[in-house]
C-alpha cells in the first residue's frame, strides 16, 4: 500500500489537543450549567422520550466540578468510565510524546485495534440504552 493511499494517523500531539478541546467544551458547558441553570436539551430525548447514552452528562460534569463522585455516578456511571478511560488513554499520549520525542507519530494501539474499540463502545452504548429505559 502505498503512503498516500493508507489513512492518516492521528499523533499523541493531534490527540492530545482534540481531547483537551472537548475537555474545555464540556468543563466549560458544566460550569454554566452550575452557574446559570442553562443546560443543553437533548435531541435524542426530546424525539423518543428516552436517555441516550449521554443524558445525564451534564450533571456528571456539574458533580466531577463540585468534587460529588456519588452525584457523579448516579448522573451517568458509563460516561464517568468512559472519562476515566479517556483520562488514562491521555495520560498514554503524554508518555508517547515526553518519553518518546522521536516517535511522537507512533501509536500505542494499532489502527485496526481502536477499530474494535469503537466498536465495542457502540454495542455498549446501545445496551446502556436499553438497560436504562427498560428497566
Amino acid at each position: 500500500m502505498s503512503a498516500s493511499a493508507r489513512p492518516a494517523v492521528a499523533t499523541a500531539a493531534d490527540s492530545l489537543r482534540r481531547v483537551g478541546a472537548f475537555g474545555l467544551a464540556g468543563a466549560g458547558l458544566s460550569a454554566l450549567y452550575l452557574v446559570t441553570g442553562v443546560g443543553l436539551p437533548c435531541p435524542f430525548r426530546m424525539l423518543t422520550g428516552w436517555l441516550c447514552p449521554l443524558c445525564g452528562g451534564t450533571h456528571l460534569g456539574v458533580a466531577l466540578l463540585t468534587g460529588d463522585l456519588g452525584a457523579a455516578w448516579q448522573a451517568n456511571p458509563l460516561l464517568l468510565i468512559a472519562a476515566v478511560a479517556l483520562g488514562v488513554r491521555t495520560l498514554g499520549w503524554i508518555v508517547e510524546l515526553v518519553w518518546q520525542p522521536g516517535s511522537a507519530g507512533r501509536r500505542w494501539v494499532p489502527a485496526r485495534v481502536s477499530r474494535h474499540w469503537a466498536w465495542l463502545a457502540g454495542v455498549v452504548a446501545v445496551v446502556y440504552v436499553l438497560g436504562r429505559n427498560l428497566a
